[in-house]
This record gives C-alpha cells, sequence and structure tokens, in this order.
C-alpha cells in the first residue's frame, strides 16, 4: 500500500467522520426543539431515507450493480430497520429533548457497544477487560445524564431523550454489524445504497404524506438536507474509501474524534456553548473506547467490530 493511498485515506476517513460528527447538530437543526418545533422526527427519518434512497438507486443504475443474492436480503434488512430508520428515527426524537453536546456524549459509547453487540450476536467470547470497559464507559454515561439531569431540575435520574440515545445506539449497533456481514461480497458504498433503496417503498410514500404543512424555517430544511445527502450517504462513501486505503485498524482511530468535533459544530450551527463537564466526560467515554477496542484486539474475534463503521472492505483495486 503506498504511503500516499494511507494519507489520503486517513483524510478521507477524517472527513467522513465530521460528516457524521455534524449530524446531531443538523437534526436538531431540522427537528427543533420540545419549545420551537419544526420538521416532525418522523417526516426527518423517513425523508432522508428517501432522499438517500433515490441518490443511491442513480448510483447503482449508474455502476451497473448487480442485485444481491438471496442471502444478502435478510442481513440488509437488519441493517435498514437499525440504521435507514431505528438510529435517526430515535436520535431525532431525542435531539427534541436534549442538546447536541449532550447527545455526543452518550453517542460517544456506539463503537464500544457495536463490539459488544458483535460479542453476542456472533457468539464470540470477550475478554474480561473489554467487558469492563463496556462497563466503565456506560457508567459514565449514566453519571453524565444523571448530572445533566439534576441541573435541569428533572431530579437525580435517567432522562426520556437518554434512553433514546441508548436505543438508538443499540439499533445503529445491530445495523452496522449485519451490513459489515455483506460488506465483503457486494462492496462496502454498494451496502448502504442497497440499505437507502430497500426503504424507498416505504419512505417516498409516508414523506410524501408527512409533508409539513406549517411554516418551516430555512435552516431546518438545511438540516434536512444534510441528513439526507451527507449523513446518510456521502459520509460513507468517504468513510469506506477512507478505511480502504488507510487500513480499516488506522483509519477507524479517527472516529474517536467524533463526539468532541460534534460538540465543536453545536456552537456555530445552535449556539450551545462549551462546558467542562461534557469535555470531560466526552473523554472519558472516549478513553473507554480506546480502552475496549485495544482489548478486543487480540485475536481479532471482535476487533473489527469495535469501530462502529469498520466492516470488512474488498481489497484496493477490485471492485465487488
Amino acid at each position: 500500500m503506498k504511503v500516499q493511498d494511507q494519507t489520503l485515506g486517513l483524510w478521507l476517513g477524517v472527513l467522513g467522520v465530521a460528516i457524521f460528527a455534524v449530524t446531531l447538530p443538523m437534526t436538531r437543526l431540522a427537528t427543533g426543539t420540545q419549545a420551537a418545533p419544526q420538521l416532525s422526527p418522523w417526516f426527518v427519518t423517513l425523508g432522508r431515507a428517501g432522499l438517500a434512497g433515490l441518490l443511491s438507486l442513480i448510483f447503482l443504475l449508474a455502476t451497473r450493480s448487480s442485485l444481491p443474492e438471496r442471502r444478502h436480503w435478510r442481513p440488509l434488512g437488519i441493517a435498514m430497520l437499525g440504521n435507514a430508520i431505528g438510529y435517526p428515527l430515535l436520535l431525532a426524537f431525542a435531539l427534541r429533548l436534549v442538546s447536541a453536546s449532550h447527545a455526543a456524549v452518550v453517542t460517544a459509547l456506539l463503537p464500544l457497544v457495536t463490539a459488544a453487540c458483535a460479542a453476542w450476536v456472533l457468539r464470540q467470547r470477550a475478554p474480561v477487560s473489554f467487558w469492563a470497559c463496556a462497563v466503565a464507559g456506560s457508567a459514565l454515561v449514566l453519571v453524565f445524564s444523571a448530572l445533566r439531569a439534576s441541573e435541569s431540575g428533572s431530579g437525580f435520574g435517567f432522562a426520556w431523550g437518554d434512553l433514546l440515545l441508548v436505543a438508538g445506539v443499540f439499533a445503529a449497533s445491530l445495523g452496522y454489524i449485519y451490513g459489515a456481514q455483506v460488506t465483503p461480497a457486494l462492496g462496502a458504498e454498494r451496502v448502504i445504497c442497497w440499505v437507502c433503496v430497500m426503504t424507498l417503498p416505504v419512505t417516498l410514500p409516508a414523506a410524501w404524506w408527512l409533508w409539513p404543512e406549517g411554516e418551516i424555517s430555512l435552516s431546518a430544511w438545511l438540516g434536512f438536507g444534510y441528513v439526507g445527502v451527507f449523513s446518510m450517504w456521502l459520509g460513507f462513501f468517504a468513510w469506506y474509501r477512507g478505511l480502504a486505503m488507510g487500513g480499516a485498524l488506522r483509519v477507524s482511530q479517527t472516529q474517536l474524534l467524533q463526539p468532541f468535533l460534534s460538540i465543536l459544530a453545536a456552537v456555530p450551527l445552535l449556539g450551545e456553548r462549551i462546558d467542562l463537564l461534557t469535555l470531560a466526560f466526552a473523554a472519558g467515554v472516549v478513553a473507554t473506547v480506546m480502552a475496549g477496542k485495544k482489548f478486543s484486539q487480540p485475536g481479532g474475534r471482535i476487533g473489527s467490530a469495535a469501530a462502529a463503521r469498520s466492516p470488512r472492505l474488498p481489497k484496493e483495486g477490485k471492485e465487488a
């Protein structure tokens, strides 16, 4: 592998992570808050999948991609439910209740939860040290959520928005695992394209039916356009190509930047402020993810699933 390709792959990985990081504030722009709602979370979820599905259909036709085999449809279906519907919908509802910075801390657990789900779904044994990291990261999120609930006057407990975020993290994790199973056969970019195309019979009619009737701000529509074109589609192209060119293990480490980039992006886009508590807990969760990924590497059994978007990729120069 050429050094230039490795460097380009690394930067493509950073670009993909940056695109995914901005998803949180852009989703909040699209949905608005509970006090000042904009687009319905249902419309944002189904509309963004429909928009990405149309773009994916154009891509698949332009590249003359063949249909997946019968054995591929089940994992693609689960990936669709987790990544195209479940995670975006739960995230959209949660971001009406919590800030994008808050959501960034909770969703920072995604790589670790993906590895844990892989161990469970694939019936693989993970070392005790990995599970200790998973428990530690989850405990940090629980404490952070409880502190935020206490500060807002909601009592010292787990807020409803946090439950939605945690459920979304599990939905995304299962989607990534099953999507990764068919990546070697279909090719990385085509997996996300087929996932999005599979939603079209539902998402297009539903988005049309749910089309907003009231006045919606331009910023909400811009947020919707971003999550449909970039978060749901183009971001995966940059990320997958970066993994293929720069090496999955090396490039997947850039994902650790994602919660911090989300927090930074929320400042100009939403006017949120950066506070030390949020940064400290984000750093703590990222540290447990780093440790968990390290402990999951020996034996290679769940290491490849530790990065949420790090499936096996076809060899460079060989299109699936």
